[in-house]
């Protein structure tokens, strides 16, 4: 009897979750099949086996926290495909008892399948998995192919862990203030590792609830990563089956992976992505976000609300640069009085280990050097495409200028008829609620159901604290297109329901078209602003008018009466507000 032992994790992890397990009691597996799923701080990964024979027994539960060296599995047979340095007679429990003979390697040939469907999806994100599920509602005979965790991105390290801990962050800041509502809550304190793992249990929760939806909608998943063989082949491996997909149509969703910055110590070992962040089970004292952006300046508030002393270091002269001017001045003044403090206009040009284990941070600021240290560094500058461009340029598949991308048309077409791409795989918006329409495109074009994509109203929501959300034509792009416009504003501070809140900070901004009176752009930063946002988009989306929102009744006390105030304000005068 041999012991499958966890000898290897992401990065330097020295621990992590079980989320999936793979074997069964009474399983023959052979070397490199699945045994596990496993979290950590340094990301997903899932665990193989080096060892060919039968499952006694199963030491792991899903949802347990396992370390280095914890026994997985029980298995009667050979030890196989190790590495060098794990051959050593001396070594750990893993290899006790491996022999020179492979008995079970002759034996467990791969099986081979081979099987054809209409549409065929590389990536379960919120691009594939829609996708999946509008073809298979549409009569298509779907496989879809993941080789991680279904959601993607969004829901496993980003959209919904990201808001999950933001969630915890403003309970906590609520309590610490319950003074102000009349309350008395005493000894407040932060517990990371069940912020970690209520964020760990709803993420779980949603993507079991995608599997459900698409076991129900007839589609198979395959676990595993999926190469194109052919134009419409592809080839994957799902534990020890050699699959052949032979497709009809081809939908690339491969998602986007987290970038670093090609700065000296970027790789040292308290220097985070926003992956690593999500799983961090012990607050630092001190936290150094490089980038201003939207993810820099969601885990800059998140972090500071849960008190921890925060630094942002941001190339551009403002945090959140793509957005308007009053937007910037105002999310930046309620960043300084939560005591983020923010660094813009600098370039960071690398990163040293200190003598006490602080990471040091070099930037530059109009040609002098500046110096911060703290416990930790995250890397927050955005996302990249992941995509195997050499593999997909063999097939002829068109990438945009810049080579980062796989080129689309409006139809979410690649050069070649029957393979599609979308959400970030094309770089166009990386928004998970973008991914999600163009997947519904690009399954309406290919069972015939012809319709584009239309990027001109998009909401975007950014989760800091307050929240902030845009849509349509901004300030910048109404100069830019030289649009004539007028602009209503109403401030928080002035709306009821946001008192009885506590959050009078912001305002509603809507920006009008001067000759036709059209509403085409709006900006809302204060309380609920993501939720708020789509009256707003509804509105560009059908081309309101701003008369048309003034005469909606709109229900009292909400927060939503700053809109319809902010729409006052645009045709003679809000009623609850005067300049």
């Amino acid at each position: 009897m041999l012991d499958i032992v966890l000898d290897k994790l992401n990065g330097h992890a020295k621990d992590g979750k079980v989320c999936r397990i793979y074997i069964s009691v009474g399983d023959t597996i052979s070397a490199d099949d699945n045994i596990c799923d496993i979290e950590s701080k340094k990301g997903s990964s899932t665990f193989k086996s080096n060892f060919s024979g039968v499952i006694k027994s199963i030491e792991i539960s899903e949802g347990d926290t396992i370390s280095l060296g914890a026994v997985i599995a029980k298995i009667e047979g050979e030890a196989i495909g190790l590495k060098e340095d794990n051959k050593k007679e001396d070594n750990a429990s893993s290899n006790k008892g491996a022999s020179s003979f492979n008995y079970f390697a002759g034996l467990m040939k791969p099986k081979k399948e081979e099987i054809s469907c209409d549409i065929a999806i590389v990536g379960g994100g919120p691009g594939g998995y829609v996708a999946a599920i509008e073809g298979a509602m549409l009569g298509a005979n779907v496989v879809l192919i993941e080789k991680e965790n279904l959601g993607g991105t969004c829901l496993n390290r980003g959209c919904i862990p990201t808001k999950t801990l933001v969630r915890s962050a403003e309970v906590y800041d609520s309590l610490c203030r319950a003074d102000e509502f009349g309350l008395i809550a005493e000894n407040v304190s932060v517990n990371m590792k069940k912020i970690i793992q209520r964020k760990n249990n709803i993420v779980e929760e949603l993507r079991n609830g995608i599997q459900f939806i698409l076991e129900k909608r007839n589609v198979r998943i395959i676990k595993g990563e999926g190469k194109l063989v052919k134009e419409d082949s592809l080839f994957v491996k799902e534990n020890n089956t050699e699959i052949t997909i032979n497709a009809k149509n081809i939908i690339l969703a491969t998602g986007s992976k987290a970038m670093k910055l090609p700065i000296p110590g970027a790789d040292l070992e308290d220097v985070i992505t926003s992956n690593e962040a999500l799983d961090l089970d012990k607050l630092p004292k001190k936290l150094i976000i490089i980038g201003g952006g939207i993810i820099g300046m969601e885990f800059a508030f998140m972090y500071s609300k849960l008190g921890v002393d925060v630094y942002v270091v941001e190339y551009f002269d403002s945090i959140l640069a793509t957005l308007d001017k009053d937007i910037c001045d105002e999310i930046t003044s309620i960043a300084k009085d939560n005591n983020i403090k923010l660094y813009t206009g600098c370039k960071v040009e690398e990163i040293l280990k200190g003598e006490d284990n602080q990471s040091i941070v070099v930037f530059s600021k109009e040609d002098t050097k500046k110096y911060l240290s703290a416990d930790k560094v995250l890397m927050a500058v955005g996302r990249g495409p992941s995509i195997d461009t050499a593999e997909l340029e063999k097939f002829n598949i068109e990438l945009t200028a810049n080579k980062r991308a796989i080129a689309v048309n409006d139809k979410m077409q690649t050069s070649l008829n029957n393979i599609y791409a979308i959400g970030d795989a094309t770089n166009i918006i990386q928004l998970a609620h973008v991914a999600s329409h163009q997947g519904v495109v690009a399954a309406r074009n290919i069972m015939g159901k012809e319709c584009s994509m239309n990027y001109d109203v998009v909401p975007s929501a950014i989760f800091t604290h307050p929240e902030i959300a845009v849509v349509g034509v901004s300030e910048k792009d109404a100069e830019k297109k030289g649009i004539e416009i007028e602009i209503g504003k109403f401030p928080f501070a002035a709306n009821g329901k946001a008192m009885t809140y506590g959050e009078k900070e912001g305002f509603v901004k809507i920006i009008k078209d001067k000759a036709t009176g059209v509403v085409i752009g709006g900006a809302i930063i204060g309380p609920h602003a993501t939720d708020l946002i789509a009256e707003l988009a509804l509105a560009v989306k059908n081309k309101l008018t701003a008369e048309q929102i003034t005469e909606t009744i709109h229900a009292h006390p909400t927060t939503a009466e700053a809109i319809h105030e902010g729409a006052l304000a645009l045709e003679g005068g809000s009623l609850h507000f005067v300049n």
